[in-house]
């Protein structure tokens, strides 16, 4: 699957095959850069990332419908959303071990694999305990697929296109939330809600379709795989806590645990808020997630190409305040004012997903090809991990605040992302090696 890298470029992570040329800088120069091979390796990344999206929505959609089946106050709701994510952060870790010693796409079809087959299971659950460990369990494959899909793709971009290439990644997320969000309306119109709950989940068999495809027409960079066999500790825990990859593994969990926090806090309450405290139907609160999720699709294609204007840290300090004041005015919004709602749905949701478009490039770039899988896996889902604790806290929080006022929390996680971009360096322009 690989071949020897050209002895005029040992380090470089671009492929033989990549296309640079003059039109780089188009629109789409970005895409035609990858190469035939690249390209093939982003539309596997995009379609595992939309679908890894569509499957984690399942839930957070189909949350009230499950409280009322199981009789769950919004303290147990609220640690579906935990157990998910700090599960996460062993699967993600693992994922990128074995990233860096079996392969990326290898690794991606397992993460890929796991996810939907334990979201079907969810849909089977005759319990609330039962239910929880079928999530738990689907945080296994959820975890990985996000950061071994990124470094797939990382590898075979050029350094001056490699922010936009994993912010248009990034972009699927909002992809999968649409479509989960189109299916759970067709669903909860068509179905009780004693059943569409069950029919949500069902439905997260898809993405085995995409394994198959992947198994086919999508392999790893050849250079970065060359490098990376050439090195003993390739996939070594030890190795991201050693030296100054120390420092880095610190801050970059500290960063990802930040913006995590922030943004879990919104993916998971803000539908329960829209239902609860807003009123809407299911069909209304479709119509404002549409506004969300516009803004958040258009959110990760800007802060792609804003993190390789800017640089990275610049990127995520600019949306990181943006994000913690549009969850102050969104929470406060007076009631009554749902045209307002509306209105700033679409900001809300393109600062909080702009803040992610830097995080593919950023991570790959503070660590070199032996243990890249392994440590931006291990940091970007440790920050899932603790980070989760935001969504738990809303839960516990709304019952005396309401869901509405309980949101401002989750402003806290955006203060501790940009504290932490002060122990991180600038990596924009870096050649992977």
């Amino acid at each position: 699957m690989s071949t020897t890298p050209p002895p005029q470029a040992p380090t470089t992570a671009s492929p033989p095959t990549a296309d640079h040329g003059p039109d780089d800088d188009r629109a789409f120069g970005w895409l035609r850069a990858l190469g035939p091979r690249g390209r093939r390796a982003f539309a596997g990344a995009f379609g595992g990332y939309a679908l890894d999206s569509y499957d984690y929505f399942t839930l957070p959609l189909s949350m009230v419908a499950l409280a009322a089946y199981f009789g769950l106050d919004s303290g147990q709701t609220g640690l579906f959303t935990t157990v998910t994510l700090v599960v996460s952060a062993v699967g993600g870790a693992g994922a990128g071990v074995l990233a860096d010693r079996i392969g990326r796409v290898r690794a991606l079809m397992i993460t890929v694999i796991t996810y939907a087959v334990f979201t079907v299971a969810c849909g089977f659950a005759p319990n609330y305990e039962t239910l929880l460990v079928f999530r738990a369990l689907q945080g296994l494959g959820f975890g990985g697929e996000w950061a071994v899909g990124a470094i797939l793709v990382a590898e075979y971009a050029s350094p001056r296109h490699r922010g936009r290439t994993l912010g248009a990644v990034q972009s699927s997320w909002a992809v999968g939330w649409g479509l989960a969000v189109i299916v759970y309306t067709l669903v909860f119109s068509v179905f009780g809600d004693d059943l569409a709950w069950r029919v949500m989940f069902w439905t997260g068999a898809l993405p085995a379709l995409l394994v198959v495809w992947m198994r086919r027409r999508v392999a790893d960079a050849p250079q970065a795989a060359a490098v990376r066999e050439r090195h003993a500790d390739k996939g070594s825990f030890t190795a991201i806590f050693r030296g100054g990859l120390l420092r880095t593994t610190f801050f970059a969990a500290l960063l990802s645990t930040g913006v995590q926090g922030g943004y879990y806090t919104l993916a998971t309450w803000v539908p329960t808020y829209l239902k609860s405290e807003r009123g809407l139907s299911v069909v209304g609160t479709g119509g404002y997630l549409t506004l969300l999720i516009s803004g958040a699709f258009l959110g990760y294609l800007t802060g792609g190409h804003l993190t390789d204007r800017l640089g990275r840290r610049r990127n995520i300090w600019l949306f990181a305040l943006l994000s913690a004041v549009c969850i102050l005015a969104y929470a406060n919004i007076p009631d009554g004012a749902n045209t307002l709602l509306l209105v700033l749905g679409f900001p809300l949701g393109f600062c909080m997903s702009a803040i992610f478009s830097g995080f593919g490039s950023y991570l790959s770039e503070l660590y070199p090809t032996a243990v890249r899988g392994t440590g931006q896996g291990f940091t970007y889902n440790t920050g899932r991990a603790v980070g989760a604790v935001f969504p738990t806290t809303v839960g516990f929080l709304a019952d005396g605040w309401g869901v509405g006022g309980a949101l401002v929390f989750g402003a806290i996680g955006y203060g501790i992302a940009a504290l932490a971009l002060l122990g991180l360096p600038e990596t924009r322009g870096k050649e992977l090696e």
